[in-house]
């Protein structure tokens, strides 16, 4: 899903989207580098082709549309099409589905960090969730 949204963001930029941009794309979504030299080193695994240049080009443009920060870790960190509607689905073991808005989903995540002793009196700023591996 993330993927597609920045490809689209990329494409509305007018950028081809390559195999080595796409490669890019998926090495950041799927591993947490901390750095281009990790990116680079997990991409030229994957293509001995692919050139460091290569590799800060495209952080520097997934940076300057807004799907990554260098601040957090090279991690996609927004949805640029996110709407006030549903953004997150919680399935339940009986088969029940729970639809949150954002803000619910702050308001359940908020409440439950202050029931467990995580936070007391701050407010979320930011959140980031990885996928699940299965």
């Amino acid at each position: 899903m993330q993927k597609d949204v920045v490809i689209r963001e990329l494409k509305k930029r007018g950028c081809r989207i390559t195999k080595q941009r796409r490669m890019l794309l998926e090495v950041i979504l799927e591993n947490e580098c901390s750095c281009c030299k990790e990116i680079y080193y997990n991409a030229s695994r994957l293509d001995p082709g692919i050139g460091s240049a290569t590799v800060y080009r495209m952080v520097n443009l997934l940076e300057e549309i807004g799907a990554i920060s260098r601040r957090n870790m090279y991690k996609i960190v927004r949805n640029p099409d996110c709407s006030e509607g549903s953004v997150c689905t919680v399935e339940l073991d009986d088969n029940t589905v729970q639809r949150l808005s954002k803000d619910n989903f702050n308001h359940v995540v908020q409440a439950g960090l202050r029931a467990c002793g995580y936070i007391d009196q701050q407010e979320i700023e930011k959140m980031f969730v990885s996928p699940c591996e299965i």
